[in-house]
């Protein structure tokens, strides 16, 4: 596996995206390249032209972390952009090997406990690929219509990219969708070798032009905090906060809970979710039919 090609698309990309004046060089004359030349990126660095070229053309195989922070720094790249540079020049100075397909990741049951106890929050856990692996009752009563996907494992990816119904539950999708890529163009960068994350990239790539022109971004992010919004078919418009937390001893899984602020329509959505909820104990297609933005009173 050469990652010749990420790297010079990578650096391609966020070279083009700073301007002269966002890296304060002289702006007179026609330029012919979006963004920056590489030799105005190898000045701003610090290295040589040629040696720069080098760099961009995929070669990042030994360079130390000096030349990558000193390149990072060029171009302005943010905590993620520096991150997957960094995991980028990893895996080029490592010794290649065949892709790889993962075993199930277990749940530990002292993982299960602790979601189980956050009962006034939805909360899942999921792996770098965006599986849901672990729920408590409101995180799965919330993404229901995630779990309604015949597909498996269940993944947020493959949902919002490949299901005709992730619009009207997924308020801002665009967004979701943006974010879901760059996730997993992360992760990617981070386990190259990964053949179920590879498989899942093949078969967006090959159903959705959305994702297709995402990936080519090369974008990047960290989604540890944010707003998240959601049209549920049971209780209406929900607008969560969310926070992702990393499992130090869970390596690649994160813990993501959600809540409303009190007083908010949202809280009072959250509550009603929660009486909802209760169905999905007896029954797995609970009725979803609203009476005045509430669940139905024939449910069972």
């Amino acid at each position: 596996m050469d990652n010749r090609s990420e790297v010079r698309e990578f650096l391609t990309s966020r070279r083009s995206k700073i301007t002269p004046q966002q890296a304060g060089l002289p702006t007179a004359g026609t330029r012919r390249v979006k963004g920056l030349r590489r030799e105005e990126v190898a000045t701003l660095a610090g290295v040589s032209a040629e040696y720069y070229a080098r760099l961009e053309r995929g070669n990042l195989s030994g360079v130390s972390e000096a030349v990558l922070d000193s390149l990072a720094r060029a171009l302005q790249l943010d905590e993620s952009e520096r991150a997957h540079l960094l995991d980028l020049a990893r895996t080029a100075s490592t010794t290649r090997r065949p892709a790889r397909r993962r075993t199930a990741q277990p749940i530990r049951p002292a993982l299960q406990q602790l979601l189980d106890a956050m009962t006034e929050v939805p909360a899942f856990i999921r792996n770098g690929r965006l599986d849901i692996l672990a729920t408590n009752r409101l995180g799965k009563a919330l993404y229901w219509p995630v779990f309604q996907d015949p597909a498996r494992p269940v993944n947020l990816a493959r949902f919002q990219f490949l299901n005709p119904g992730a619009a009207q539950y997924m308020t801002e999708l665009d967004y979701q969708r943006a974010a879901s890529a760059a996730l997993l163009r992360t992760e990617a960068g981070q386990d190259p070798y990964n053949r179920e994350l590879s498989d899942l990239i093949g078969e967006l790539s090959t159903r959705s032009e959305d994702f297709r022109t995402l990936w080519a971004a090369h974008d990047v992010r960290l989604h540890r905090t944010g707003l998240k919004r959601f049209h549920h078919p049971a209780v209406g418009d929900l607008t969560l906060a969310f926070e992702g937390l990393p499992l130090p001893n869970d390596p690649g899984l994160t813990l993501t809970a959600m809540s409303a602020e009190p007083g908010t329509a949202s809280h009072d959505g959250l509550r009603l979710l929660a009486s909802w909820a209760a169905t999905l104990d007896h029954s797995e297609q609970p009725n979803t039919e609203l009476t005045s933005g509430r669940p139905s009173t024939h449910q069972t």
